[in-house]
């Protein structure tokens, strides 16, 4: 049956395929297999239909773990059973890899193949966790192309299902999961004309069932164990004849000549390269480069992998070849190579290649790109027996040198570039430019997307190529006939209209007329524009975006219609057809105004194009160079790392940094406070302070996500010293002050929620968003602002656990790179005011340490006596236990010196001084408040003492303090993924405290479902409205009746959010604080800037729920801290695309859930008030 050509990523064509032989799926989200899973839902929700005529059951569990778990349940009942997963989520299925093997069942685990974390997370791509699994029993299957997942992921289902054994289908995490090409699909009719329905009636007889019973996982004794493992043996010997019988069957049917090693190349190769995975389609393309050059060189790619076929590899290689050099992508610190060349080395030892050099490399780890030059470089070499490439390997050597950038492209592919600004819409906007083209001309089309970690507000650079030929560049783009600038700032950051050949096209989203552009552009954008005949267009997208409803900063559908009018891949017309229905299918569950918003956008983008004449005089332009961090000033460590790593990271300039630069940041370290050297200066629009309105609340700065507003109070003398048009008030209750509010526009994200929250007097706010451009300045005072002392009597008159007084601390969480208008950080912003410098953190991999510790930027910081947060991520799942780790090392550290300091005490020759520093420690022991002055005391009384316990105890004095030890994350861990270890820790009793951010949703990997979400929400695997209520985290935390339990909301209520978390690090035992946090993935109709007002409505309506449960207090031990609900509860509902998107679907499915979700509110604010009455003494 003739297959149809579709525009799609690797991940659909997985899942696509995997569907058709799928009757159970059994999930848990992970970057970058989540979207698998997420397709695999939304078809199923919509009716699609397997090869059986089923739809699939998907389901999401608690973990990988979980998900393993289930599937190997579903496999021992009988259904055919699928996952999707990757990195870590895979290792936490190793357990149940062994027993699906060994009881011969035949699953599928489809796997994008990714880094695992070692010194570092990585979420990019390389072969790290599937060679982790080789072990197992397992088959594995790898593709190279997104061509070959949708042509062989059948393989791995059919010949699982014949072999009796289960297959791990895995291609390139990123590199291929996410890239978007133009693939022939297959029809569901010829993959089920495929399969051995015989084999699968014969599965399902197998199965356990009560009808005819057996038994199956015994435990075996020493005697029989070995012989029965044994047994398996000839069902592996069986399976590649089985494998490549089905890639037959696919050959047969579409007219490919897959193999288990296919070789390309010259027939009379000398230097073969071994490798599997994308790198492939970089090396036939560089193939066929050399060979019309004259060179003899050729690739075997490795399809299966597991079972290794010695015989089949020999087969492939040429007999001409007189090297070899086989690549991996991944690294395995000690072993005498990685593992495809211990397999190439094991299975050409006795053939006719015994005598063959065999090389050895590493690439790609992390999803590092690999080029044609890079490739070219790997054939050259002929001395280097261990090699790396893509690196600069200055310490052990071992990296090869390149030669020249490489064109080795088909002729005629047109190669586009866009630098957008995250969460601006850029790579959303060119997903359906490339499906546009795709689907809709006779072209092949490529895309993918780079981008750093930051939550929004990075740098994104899409990457799209399209042609009349197969693209097989499955590299980054860097020499390009389009570019374009979706943000001003970048002009002078990054090198981009360097990478347009001559007579290319660059278009600049800018304000500037032609005098400005001559103010703005640097000179040696100017000189390449003219010397290389650039033809230059603007395109004011932020006016255009605020004139027709977009917003200032989604301007993506106007730089797209922008992109075809310039591009004139499409007629015009027709190319605006194609984006406004594009753009229904992608926003019209965000509702009809939306649409029209994004028509009318596409609209303006193709009328508003301005081309550029350019002046004769550009060619003279001077090389001013790129705006780059340079430190100068701070402590020496941060300084070193902001000058050597953080800059070129900054200015994509981070692949050139040698082996050499990070020696000292070995195992992972890095220093904090980096992030206050980035001064991104991302925003449109920043706060300008009126102190005529203000009335000195400090709820601006209470609720800044990112720490940008800080309140000052200066000296007279300060105040005059401060810079030209510093604007101030004498502060209220203090008149020796004076009361400023200083603005880093810098390090802005113009979310907008200061000036949201700002009373104001009289109806006109202190704070009013104006243009970046027109606000610079007021940096000045905000650098000056932070060279002066904290005033402590400030803080003692307003008490720093009040919303005012709090914010006369130093936050030392700053800059980091959290959503605008992220509701999780100006709660973990305000711990770090109360408790930051003497406050360990064990961080859940997610939102919440993406936005806290991603390379280059540490947002977390130090105060000027060089203390703050002591910051560190292990894992998702064991985050509760890792901190508990971390209380546990400080309670026996501090236990020993304990021991030291009463014996001193109680030593004769201990003065009165002594003992009453000795006395104050020890009554001060388990308060964290109060402990750290009185360790001040002692060490200061003890320095110098000759006694040993003395000595001993200075010389330790770091862990002498008591500590305040917190554990954050988000609800995906702490209700899901984290639950036993966030139960077993708060059950231990021990003083150590939980922050949940809870968005409701698994934030970072795109918006799944958790036990947190409500009913009727939308979310991925949740894509008909979550049918079940949330999990009551809080009632299940006070069931133990001694761990301090409070849910807070800080836009609902200020003062309750500070009280409760300083009533939780105050309580001597576990606590749990349950942040509501709106997210992003909400879609919040309001937008970000609303997110106080969000929380605000949450608890008005009873969304949510403030209250504080504090064991301690001695007659009302659970205060309801929420008025009775009077809010419009179904109009919040409808203010979320979360929820509102239903209705548009579903419209009486949407009725009903929203109503049980409403009456679920209200039985719980019942069931709250009988707390209340339970938990007072009479």
């Amino acid at each position: 049956m003739a297959r149809k050509m579709k525009t799609m990523d690797g991940n659909h064509a997985a899942a696509h395929a995997s569907y058709a032989y799928t009757d159970v799926a059994a999930i848990y989200p992970i970057t970058p297999s989540s979207p698998m899973a997420e397709a695999t839902d939304e078809w199923a929700t919509d009716g699609r239909t397997n090869i059986f005529g089923h739809t699939v059951q998907i389901t999401e569990m608690q973990s990988e773990a979980g998900a393993a778990g289930a599937v190997h349940g579903s496999l021992a009942a009988g259904a055919l059973t699928t996952t999707y997963t990757a990195s870590q989520g895979l290792l936490l299925m190793i357990p149940n890899l062994y027993k699906i093997a060994g009881e011969q069942l035949p699953g599928v685990f489809n796997v994008s193949a990714r880094a695992l974390a070692s010194h570092a997370l990585s979420i990019f791509g390389d072969h790290s966790d599937i060679y982790a699994c080789r072990q197992t029993g397992c088959a594995m299957l790898c593709e190279s192309s997104v061509q070959e997942v949708m042509d062989l992921t059948p393989v791995a289902h059919l010949a699982s299902i014949k072999g009796k054994i289960p297959f791990i289908n895995f291609f390139d995490g990123f590199r291929t999961s996410h890239e978007i090409q133009k693939i022939e699909t297959w029809d569901y009719e010829d993959l089920k004309d495929m399969a051995d329905m015989d084999a699968i009636d014969a599965f399902r007889k197998n199965a356990l069932n009560p009808n005819h019973p057996c038994q199956r996982g015994s435990a075996q004794n020493p005697d029989i164990f070995f012989q029965v493992r044994e047994a398996c043996n000839p069902y592996y010997d069986a399976l590649p004849a089985i494998v490549q019988e089905y890639m037959d069957k696919v050959n047969e049917k579409i007219g490919t000549d897959y193999k288990l090693f296919n070789y390309y190349g010259a027939p009379d190769a000398e230097h073969v390269i071994i490798a599997m995975g994308s790198v492939n389609d970089t090396i036939e393309e560089t193939i066929d480069y050399l060979v019309a050059a004259g060179k003899k060189v050729g690739v075997v790619k490795v399809r299966l992998y597991r079972p290794f076929v010695a015989s089949a590899l020999v087969d492939a290689i040429p007999d001409t070849v007189k090297q070899i050099s086989v690549l991996d992508r991944t690294k395995e610190p000690g072993s005498l190579g990685e593992p495809l060349y211990l397999d190439v080395v094991a299975a050409l030892k006795g053939t006719k290649f015994d005598q063959t050099p065999i090389f050895t490399g590493r690439y790609g780890l992390g999803s590092k790109d690999t080029t044609p030059a890079q490739i070219v470089a790997v054939y050259e070499n002929t001395t280097k027996k261990q090699f790396t490439i893509g690196i600069v390997d200055d310490v052990t050597n071992l990296s090869l040198e390149l030669g020249a950038p490489l064109v080795t492209t088909p002729e005629g592919t047109v190669n586009c570039k866009f630098w957008g600004l995250g969460a601006d819409g850029t790579v959303g906007a060119n997903k359906n430019s490339i499906k546009i083209i795709g689907d809709n001309t006779d072209m092949y089309a490529q895309a993918y997307f780079d981008y750093d970690s930051k939550k929004s507000g990075g740098v994104t650079m899409s990457h799209l190529r399209f042609g009349h030929k197969p693209i097989k560049s499955t590299y980054l783009i860097h020499k390009a006939n389009f570019v374009a600038c979706h943000n001003p700032a970048y002009i002078r950051k990054y090198n981009m209209v360097q990478e347009l050949v001559d007579g290319g096209t660059f278009l600049l989203n800018c304000p500037w007329n032609m005098e400005e552009l001559e103010q703005h552009l640097p000179g040696q954008v100017k000189k390449f524009i003219a010397d290389h005949k650039i033809k230059f267009y603007t395109i004011d997208g932020v006016k255009l975006g605020i004139e027709t409803g977009m917003g200032p900063t989604r301007i993506n559908t106007i730089l797209q219609s922008a992109f075809f009018k310039l591009a004139n891949i499409i007629p015009e017309e027709r190319a605006i057809e194609l984006m406004k229905a594009a753009a229904k299918a992608t926003y019209g569950r965000k509702g009809e105004d939306v649409v029209k918003k994004n028509w009318a956008a596409i609209d303006a983008g193709a009328q508003n194009v301005v081309e550029i004449q350019v002046p004769e005089s550009w060619k003279n332009g001077e090389d001013e160079g790129l705006e780059m961090t340079h430190a100068t000033e701070g402590r020496a460590d941060v300084v070193k790392f902001v000058n050597t790593v953080q800059a070129a990271v900054n200015a994509q300039e981070g692949n050139n940094l040698p082996v050499s630069a990070f020696t000292d940041y070995v195992d992972g370290t890095t220093p904090s406070g980096s992030a206050a050297y980035e001064k991104r200066g991302i925003a449109v629009n920043v706060p300008v302070w009126n102190p005529d309105n203000c009335i000195q609340c400090n709820f601006c700065s209470y609720v800044c996500p990112h720490a940008v507003i800080r309140p000052i109070a200066m000296t007279e003398e300060e105040a005059a010293a401060a810079p030209e048009g510093t604007k101030t008030l004498p502060l209220t209750g203090m008149p020796q002050y004076k009361f400023v509010m200083t603005i880093s526009s810098l390090d802005c994200t113009g979310c907008g929620s200061c000036a949201n929250v700002c009373p104001g007097k009289k109806g006109e706010k202190a704070l009013t968003m104006v243009s970046l451009d027109k606000n610079l300045e007021a940096q000045k005072g905000y650098d000056y602002g932070q060279t002066l002392p904290i005033k402590q009597d400030v803080i003692d008159k307003y008490k720093e656990t009040t919303v005012k007084g709090s914010q006369f601390k130093q936050p030392l969480l700053e800059f980091s790179g959290a959503c605008a208008g992220c509701g999780e950080t100006p709660y973990a912003k305000l711990i770090t005011q109360l408790f930051g410098d003497r406050m360990y953190i064990a961080n859940a991999t997610g939102c919440s340490s993406i936005w806290g510790n991603s390379s280059p930027s540490t947002p977390y910081t130090m105060n000027k006596a060089g203390k703050g947060p002591a910051w560190d991520n292990s894992l998702f799942e064991d985050n509760a236990e890792f901190g508990y780790g971390m209380l546990l090392a400080q309670n026996a550290i501090r236990d020993g010196l304990k021991g030291k300091v009463e014996a001193v005490m109680a030593a004769e020759q201990a003065t009165d001084e002594v003992k009453a520093a000795c006395k104050e420690w020890l009554d001060t022991y388990g308060i964290g408040a109060l402990n750290g002055a009185a360790t001040d005391k002692l060490v200061e009384t003890l320095d110098g003492i000759d006694c040993p316990n003395c000595k001993d105890i200075v010389k330790n004095k770091d862990f002498l303090a008591k500590k305040s030890q917190w554990v954050f994350g988000g609800d995906g861990w702490a209700y899901d993924i984290g639950f036993g270890g966030v139960d077993h820790v708060l059950a231990s009793g021990k003083d150590i405290n939980i922050m949940v951010y809870d968005t409701e949703v698994y934030s970072n990997t795109g918006g799944q479902s958790s036990k947190a979400t409500p009913t009727g929400a939308v979310a991925q695997f949740a894509a008909g409205g979550k049918d079940v209520k949330k999990k009551d985290l809080a009632s299940i935390a006070m069931s133990y009746g001694y761990v301090y339990v409070a849910q807070i909301s800080m836009g609902a209520d200020y003062a309750q959010t500070v009280k409760a978390i300083a009533e939780a690090e105050a309580y001597p035992g576990p606590s749990l604080v349950i942040a509501y946090a709106p997210c992003i993935n909400h879609g919040i109709k309001k937008g970000m800037d609303k997110a106080q007002t969000e929380e605000k409505l949450a608890v008005e309506c009873g969304y949510w729920h403030n209250f504080r449960y504090n064991p301690a207090a001695e007659d009302k031990k659970f205060t309801l801290d929420s008025k009775a609900p009077t809010g419009d509860y179904q109009a919040f509902l409808k203010g979320e695309v979360r929820y509102a998107s239903l209705a548009l679907k579903n419209p009486d499915r949407a009725g009903a859930l929203d109503a049980k979700n409403e009456e679920e509110a209200k039985a719980r604010y019942q069931y709250l008030n009988k707390l209340v009455t339970l938990y007072t003494n009479n």
